[in-house]
């Protein structure tokens, strides 16, 4: 039976505990059995159900019926009726082909993985009938009593009922890099998810241990919600898809329009037979559909997918690749995406000075410090007491990583983390610590204190260590330790620290401060007693580091036009420093909260738009909100993130960008793209990698229109002579420039290298279409006329060598074939010095290196060897209608493809000489 909808778990916040185990049915003994298997019957299990997905037939299937694969499939049944099978049979082939490889190269890059089960826990401890039992969590009910320790991750919505110094990493629902205290008392916090009482599935317990009644289970946790949000989202069409069906569109029209005109000259101008003239206008079809451009197509974005994979950029559709280049503007996460989600202690502050923290240790005023292995207090500098304390008063372990390339596992806090690595940094030996000055008694952290004690045992005296928030610790402090002298704690000390903490906080960094206290020797203590008269130390300054790489990735997404938007969970502080600091925005930038963007109507909203914007603590559906807006006011958005609330807009976006290595599995089923190293350079080279594929989609499909003028010239030549001069290009040997000559050039242009200056033109414009005036110009008017010429020419030409006249023609004694051949083979040289123009536009072909592209150089060679092949094998001579050439028409041959490689470099630089003028 499907989940029955209760209420969000945050509704229970604030109701006691007594009335919550009424509503519920349970109790602090938890449900039965009996109970638990009827509830389990009504609510289902506690499990993330998948939106169906399509059949891997219906996959399959959907690679053959594209406009152009339609349009291929007619045109095989027309040649078939024709009574031409060879034809039909060679355009149905490739058609096949395409197919085939594009599902498979989509099939291997979107394995589907249950990746939101796999974020819950498998199993939890359960009280049932009082006793407690170790339970699948799929098994859990609303209702159920079960435990939470640090370490694990949260299975359900629940209401807190103990608490014992317990944090929960909140980040893959909030986006916030700080966990979240919580408690059984309860206070709103600031945000969603943020009551202190309730926690959430889908979550992970930093520290500490637990005890809570289950709310919310499987699909009606908040977890769930957003599941469901994120599955409801339908696949958005690519701009690419929507661009070659605009072309197909244009190219069928062409070529129909084309086809029946020749159709009615061939009947009322040259009086052909109507299957005759069928035939004919057939010939012009095929001449004008480009067919090897489809394979061509997914075979250059396969090869994009390739490089970008060497990027670190997994790109799960093939047509992704090419938006990507057309994306104007990146919706980036802050935590994980910007900064590297490792909280690092940078600078400590003490009354006696500053230092600033680098590998090497502590540095002040050029001076390295390194920690010293004292256990007595006046052996120790205040530098080396806060770095005891930060290590002595500290739960977490820091593991180092098992290979090169994994990252250290935290056991623990973020913040206790940094503590660890920066006393690591001053070359102290925690174990050693530990073991000399053994821990008598703990105080655990929780959020009303905002502190952690800890007391050890210093040179045979209890000594308590606290550590905490800087505005709670100042207030029980007395004294303070200044260059190893404790003095009265004055107005001045608090005025001089609360100023550095705010200068601190101004560039978005956090403060965690450090006091002691030298305790009277007894069995235990009391929490109250010890937390007064404090000896204050000083503070320890941290931050969630930017990446190193991100500066010049964001100044290159400038240079690009392309905008970026930070849409965080994280506090308005913070996010706003770490914008600034990259160079997202400036000082001016607005900074919307997620509640103002709850009461913003869509009008405000995309007014917003339109300035430098920060969006700071959102909700999941507000993101959702924020890219699409982006796209109703025309924007192609790139949305980055790695969280669980990152999926609704990741899938909403044109291009959803998924972290992989600390990015959720929820994310990374959500997104088109996955960046292997969680790097936010690695999408920038992707734009520009996409950015290429689309140039060179371009310079192939020039590459692949401007054989058509030459192919249909000699069906002209035919009309005009009202039938008396015999076809010069046949319908295969058409086919065999557009399905053999042509496609293997072709796919080297796809594979040809960003030109100069590509990442520094904006983002071209929404409603620009690969197929546009200059290709059309180019194709059509430069290099299409010069080859029809040459090719007419050269059909001309080896008929008279030949002995060709009007008279042996009407008796039916001449044989043409070798005319044909040498119309084809024109064609082809042609072809070999189009294949070399068409990698530039405007730049010189001989500066990127004219046998730089090896798979063009390759193309042109097998071109040859087909050329070749149907000119001297007798099986493909009968197939394709040709004959030997001799050494004449070889001259002739040999002799075009070097002019006309000069002829356009010559034009290419007249055009770069009017650019600089």
């Amino acid at each position: 039976m499907g989940q029955q909808k209760i209420k969000a778990a945050g509704e229970y916040a604030n109701v006691p505990i007594e009335q919550v185990y009424q509503q519920f049915k349970t109790s602090a003994a938890g449900l039965s059995h009996q109970e638990a298997a009827k509830r389990l019957t009504t609510y289902g299990q506690n499990a993330i159900q998948r939106s169906q997905r399509q059949s891997q037939f219906k996959l399959f299937i959907k690679n053959f019926t594209s406009l152009m694969a339609i349009l291929l499939w007619v045109s095989g049944i027309i040649a078939l009726f024709a009574g031409m099978l060879e034809l039909a049979i060679a355009i149905w082939a490739v058609n096949l082909i395409n197919g085939i490889f594009s599902f498979w190269q989509e099939h291997a890059a979107q394995k589907a993985t249950d990746s939101l089960r796999q974020m819950l826990p498998a199993y939890t401890q359960v009280l049932r009938d009082g006793q407690q039992q170790r339970l699948d969590a799929v098994d859990l009910v609303p209702g159920d009593i079960f435990t939470i320790q640090a370490g694990n991750s949260v299975c359900a919505d629940a209401r807190l009922i103990s608490a014992t110094g317990l944090q929960v990493d909140e980040s893959a629902l909030t986006g916030e890099s700080v966990p979240e205290s919580k408690t059984v008392a309860y206070r709103p916090g600031d945000g969603k998810f943020a009551e202190t009482n309730i926690v959430y599935a889908g979550t992970m317990a930093a520290s500490g241990n637990a005890q809570a009644i289950a709310l919310n289970t499987g699909m009606t946790t908040e977890f769930g919600q957003i599941a469901q949000l994120t599955q409801n989202q339908r696949d958005n069409v690519s701009p690419l898809q929507k661009e070659l069906n605009h072309l197909t569109q244009q190219i069928s029209l062409l070529a129909i329009l084309i086809g029946v005109l020749f159709f009615l000259l061939a009947i009322f101008f040259v009086h052909y037979p109507i299957a005759k003239s069928f035939i004919f206008a057939l010939g012009m079809i095929v001449a004008f559909i480009p067919e090897g451009l489809l394979p061509t197509v997914t075979l250059s974005l396969a090869q994009g997918v390739q490089r970008m994979a060497k990027k670190h950029a997994l790109v799960k559709e093939l047509s992704s690749v090419e938006t990507l280049g057309e994306t104007t503007v990146i919706c980036s996460d802050k935590t994980g995406t910007l900064t590297q989600n490792q909280m690092t202690v940078n600078h400590i502050w003490l009354p006696s000075g500053e230092y600033k923290v680098t590998g090497q240790g502590y540095v002040n005023n050029g001076q390295i410090n390194i920690g010293q292995q004292a256990y007595t207090f006046g052996q120790l500098h205040d530098l080396d007491l806060l770095s005891q304390i930060s290590v002595l008063n500290n739960n977490t372990t820091v593991k180092a990583p098992e290979n090169s390339g994994q990252q250290a596992k935290i056991l623990g806090t973020p913040t206790e983390a940094a503590l660890i690595i920066l006393a690591e940094k001053a070359q102290l030996d925690r174990p050693a610590l530990q073991a000399k000055l053994p821990r008598q008694q703990e105080f655990p952290f929780d959020s009303e204190r905002k502190r952690m004690t800890t007391i050890q045992t210093v040179d045979q005296q209890p000594v308590a260590y606290v550590k905490g928030a800087l505005d709670g610790l100042l207030a029980i402090s007395t004294t303070i330790l200044d260059n190893g002298q404790v003095r009265p704690l004055t107005d001045q000390d608090r005025q001089q620290i609360l100023a550095a903490d705010k200068r601190y906080a101004a560039a978005g960094l956090r403060s965690l401060a450090m006091a002691y206290r030298q305790l009277q020797p007894q069995t235990t203590w009391v929490q109250a007693d010890v937390e007064q008269q404090l000896t204050f130390v000083g503070l320890t300054i941290m931050a969630d580091p930017p990446r190193p790489e991100i500066y010049a990735a964001v100044a290159k997404c400038h240079a690009a036009n392309i905008r970026i938007i930070m849409v965080t969970g994280d506090s308005a502080l913070t996010a706003k420093s770490i914008a600034c600091k990259i160079g997202i925005t400036s000082d001016q930038a607005r900074v919307v909260t997620g509640d103002e963007l709850t009461n913003m109507t869509d009008a405000d909203l995309k007014a917003a738009l339109s300035d430098e914007l920060i969006f700071a603590r959102v909700a999941p559906e507000q993101k959702y909100r924020v890219v699409t807006m982006l796209q109703s006011i025309g924007e192609i958005v790139a949305s980055t993130g790695d969280g669980v609330n990152d999926a609704p807009a990741l899938k909403k976006a044109d291009i959803g960008v998924a972290m992989g290595m600390t990015g959720t599995d929820v994310a990374k089923d959500a997104a088109d793209m996955i960046l292997t190293d969680d790097n936010f350079a690695s999408i920038v080279a992707a734009i520009e990698e996409g950015r290429t594929v689309y140039s060179n989609i371009q310079k192939f499909l020039l590459y692949i229109l401007n054989s058509n003028l030459p192919e249909a010239a000699p069906s002209v030549v035919f009309l005009f002579s009202r039938g008396l001069v015999p076809l010069p290009l046949t319908v295969m040997q058409i086919l065999t420039v557009d399905l053999g000559t042509d496609m293997l050039p072709a796919l080297g242009l796809g594979a040809e290298k960003s030109e100069p200056g590509i990442m520094a033109q904006p983002p071209r414009s929404h409603n620009a279409h690969l197929l546009n005036r200059r290709i059309l110009l180019k194709a059509f008017g430069w290099y299409g006329l010069i080859a029809a010429i040459l090719s007419t020419i050269g059909y001309f030409l080896t008929n008279r060598v030949n002995g060709w006249t009007m008279a042996n023609l009407a008796t039916g004694g001449f044989d043409y074939r070798q005319a044909t051949t040498m119309t084809l083979a024109t064609i082809i040289f042609c072809q070999i010095a189009a294949a070399l123009n068409c990698r530039t536009q405007r730049s010189s072909v001989f500066r990127i290196g004219i046998f730089s592209n090896r798979k063009i150089i390759g193309g042109i060679i097998f071109e040859v060897l087909l050329l070749l092949a149907l000119m001297y094998l007798p099986e493909l001579q009968i197939i394709f209608n040709t004959a030997p050439l001799r050494g004449g028409e070889w001259l002739y041959l040999l002799a075009i493809p070097i002019p006309l490689l000069l002829i356009e470099e010559a034009r290419k630089y007249w055009l770069r000489r009017r650019s600089t003028h």
